[in-house]
């Protein structure tokens, strides 16, 4: 009965939000307070953040607003994170803007939904375990180049300039329609944006507790009002933001555009699984809990899900606002279900006020935001580490700013995959070491010695070291093409082998073969269960091969049979 009931136990462990778990330690008034405090000291943060990423993207400032409030509700509400706060994210601003620009506004929305589906997929098929596995190079090359690009997409809104056409979407295109632009820039604009990167390195500075992003644009709106200046603001450009929610709907327009969003889906899907399970990363590092990441892929899946049918942008887990309420001391979920909520009640309440603010403030917000997740350290770190590890972040980074970020990041994770693969091939080795010293073998007696060293010359041993893989095969049988003695019995120490494949085995059973005909005896010793399996698997087994336990069985073996004949 144990046996049937274990794995349901595993699951729902696997699958159980940590709002339940948080809930069955006890919830009361005094962790409400701490969650809420800090759910208000989040959704000001949001709040700005939500509309700049929206208005980045290429669409209505309220999308942004709809992600975090459907979409932030149910990362805390399902999701296996304690302090994760989700909503849209600057690293979906490339992808959403390109998404826009082809299938428009519909296939955005139609492409999260679908990258909701492939989330709740990859969550029940425990993949997210696997997602972690993004080499660190890769994931500092993309974040540096989607940090470029925003900054890139913010230039416009930054100087007030006045573009003869639509703003381009690849980078050198774009830069050259804002050079050429660049006399038409608007000086309030420049002052507002100057004043609200100003305001928010101050106050970071200064006022490390303080909301400087909100309090930087509320700043320049107060200002942009009060004295009249002549720059687009959020109503100029989309006549504000509706006060209502809107009505669910299906986004889905049939069998033939769901297909050619298939690749826009799973960038959003691959995007929102790595940001978000380096956010949860983030937040256990900080609090020293540990999250549970299927179920946080889970969570992020019926958050897109949500978030689509509402009209709202891609969700994912937010490392800025995820940090901001850790350090604003949440206790759990209800935290970031409650952020949630105050973003609905200024929409509800407060939304006309949104129409007031600068775009220019805004983009000042992005710019700084931009500069922050450029990981500028870690890039020249990398940069002045391994020649291996710089290549793939450089490669990473310009796929990323010049092609495409999927492309960025395949390209990237492939050439660490072939940079792994040459590391391990180096690692493996293939020494004769004949037999062994008295200290190389601890706790055998004098007798065990003795049969060591009556072994004689007409046994040879060599040691196999490292993972005994594919990489390393074809360097591990030259070596042993290349061994001169013509021994009676071979020994081949696998105890330094902790794994190995087909194509390794393959060479095993080549080089069997190549003794067996020779009329040489070939020990496999101290090879783990898993070795001797694989070696089954492709013929090399008894009785062409001994296998014995340890080397100094092997060579007792051999010891005796060699002197076996003088006893007669």
């Amino acid at each position: 009965m144990d046996a049937r009931v274990k794995p349901v136990e595993r699951f729902a462990d696997l699958f159980t939000p940590k709002l339940v778990s948080v809930l069955r330690e006890g919830y009361g008034a005094a962790q409400l307070r701490a969650d809420a405090i800090s759910a208000l000291t989040v959704a000001i943060v949001a709040l700005p953040l939500s509309m700049a990423i929206a208005i980045a993207s290429g669409v209505e400032p309220q999308r942004g607003l709809y992600a975090a409030i459907f979409g932030g509700f149910l990362v805390s509400a399902l999701g296996g994170s304690r302090h994760q706060v989700g909503g849209p994210a600057g690293a979906f601003i490339v992808l959403v803007a390109g998404t826009v620009v082809v299938h428009g506004v519909e296939g955005m929305l139609t492409a999260t939904m679908m990258a909701g589906v492939i989330m709740l997929v990859a969550g029940y098929l425990r993949l997210g375990t696997y997602i972690r596995y993004i080499p660190y190079p890769v994931t500092v090359g993309f974040t540096a180049g989607i940090a470029s690009i925003i900054f890139a997409s913010q230039i416009r809104d930054l100087l007030g300039l006045r573009l003869a056409g639509a703003e381009p979407a690849a980078l050198l295109p774009k830069l050259r329609a804002l050079a050429d632009a660049l006399f038409t820039f608007t000086p309030a604009a420049v002052a507002l944006s100057a004043c609200t990167i100003a305001i928010i390195v101050v106050l970071r500075a200064w006022r490390p507790r303080w909301p400087n992003l909100l309090v930087s644009v509320v700043v320049a709106g107060v200002a942009a009002a009060a004295f009249h200046l002549p720059v687009e603001t959020i109503g100029t450009r989309f006549g504000g933001i509706p006060q209502r929610l809107p009505v669910p709907a299906w986004p889905f327009h049939g069998w033939a555009s769901t297909i050619a969003l298939l690749p826009v889906a799973l960038s959003f899907a691959l995007l929102g699984s790595i940001e978000s399970l380096l956010s949860a990363v983030v937040a256990d590092s900080m609090t020293g809990r540990r999250h549970r990441s299927n179920c946080e892929l889970v969570a992020q899946g019926f958050a897109n899900i949500a978030s689509s049918a509402f009209g709202g942008l891609c969700v994912t887990g937010t490392i800025a606002r995820t940090a901001t309420n850790v350090r604003s001391g949440a206790h759990g979920p209800v935290s970031g279900m409650l952020h949630a909520l105050f973003v609905l009640a200024f929409v509800l309440f407060a939304a006309p006020l949104a129409a007031y603010i600068p775009l220019a403030a805004l983009a000042g917000v992005l710019a700084t935001v931009a500069w922050n997740m450029a990981e500028k350290h870690a890039f020249a770190t990398l940069l002045r580490g391994s020649r291996g590890d710089a290549v793939v972040l450089v490669a990473t980074f310009l796929l990323t700013v010049f092609r495409d970020l999927t492309e960025g990041i395949v390209v990237g994770f492939s050439l660490s995959a072939l940079l792994f693969i040459h590391r391990m091939a180096h690692s493996v080795a293939v020494e004769g070491v004949g037999p062994l010293p008295q200290e190389d073998r601890p706790g055998e007696d004098e007798s065990s010695a003795r049969d060591v060293a009556a072994a004689g010359r007409d046994t040879v041993v060599y040691r196999i070291t490292g993972a005994f893989f594919f990489g390393a095969a074809a360097q591990v049988a030259a070596a042993l093409d290349r061994i001169a003695e013509k021994p009676r019995n071979f020994v081949l120490d696998f105890s330094q082998v902790p794994v190995i494949d087909s194509t390794a085995a393959i060479t095993i059973a080549g080089f069997v073969r190549k003794q067996h005909a020779r009329h040489v005896r070939v020990f496999v010793a101290g090879a783990s269960a898993h070795v001797r399996d694989e070696l089954f698997l492709h013929g090399v087994g008894e009785p062409d091969v001994l296998f014995r336990a340890d080397v100094s069985s092997a060579l007792a073996e051999c010891a005796a049979d060699r002197a076996r004949p003088a006893a007669h």
